[in-house]
């Protein structure tokens, strides 16, 4: 059997999930993830097998191509629509123009906050950990860099956008500075990841949930 899979995550379920489904279905315990991808997030994930497994890290450090939807004149505490919206106002419509521009502006090095809802830890603990027990903590500032941002539409509020990005770039983070960009409260509504390194979704295998 191949030490590698090349899984399609659907909507809705934790990377961990498709591990569980994975294994049951496979009967493999030895089993890990290149990757974690948020449950509202859908894609490519590379899941190594036995083996496989000592590959992983290498993996975790490929640049990475996502499709993000952002909608402007929300915030939530979360970064994406599972969070509390702490932030709502009305946000007049804006030329396609500044909409490419921001996201142009994104391509190089920035400095920007983690979501305080992510893995990272502080003093040994994960800051979600933290959020979830109403605890406030200051939050670490993270280079992410950006390759490229492309605009593949705007329906206002909704921007979609692809971005090509370097390992350890958040998403959510993205759409925020985008917002703040153009003035307006932003968070990240739809989010697929379609490359890492030199793999593909196309290549990947739909995974069916229900096994």
């Amino acid at each position: 059997m191949k030490d590698l899979l090349l899984i399609d995550k659907p909507k809705g379920i934790t990377s961990f999930d498709c591990i569980r489904i994975l294994r049951k279905k496979l009967g493999i315990k030895k089993m890990g993830h290149a990757g974690t991808l948020d449950p509202l997030a859908t894609g490519l994930m590379i899941i190594g097998l036995n083996e496989g497994t000592k590959k992983l890290n290498d993996y975790l450090k490929l640049p990475k191509t996502y499709l993000a939807t952002i909608r402007l004149g929300i915030k939530t505490d979360t970064g994406d629509l599972e969070g509390k919206v702490v932030v709502q106002e009305e946000v007049k419509e804006l030329l396609l123009e500044e909409i490419k521009e921001a996201g142009a502006s994104l391509i190089g090095e920035n400095e920007l906050e983690v979501p305080k809802y992510s893995a990272i830890k502080k003093n040994g603990k994960a800051l979600y950990k933290y959020a979830r027990e109403g605890q406030e903590v200051e939050v670490p500032i993270k280079k992410m860099v950006v390759n490229e941002a492309k605009v593949i539409s705007y329906n206002h509020p909704d921007i979609e956008i692809e971005f090509d990005v370097e390992s350890g770039v958040y998403i959510r983070s993205l759409a925020e500075e985008l917002g703040r960009r153009l003035n307006a409260p932003a968070t990240l509504v739809d989010l697929r990841r379609t490359r890492v390194g030199e793999f593909r979704v196309e290549e990947a295998e739909l995974l069916d949930r229900e096994v």
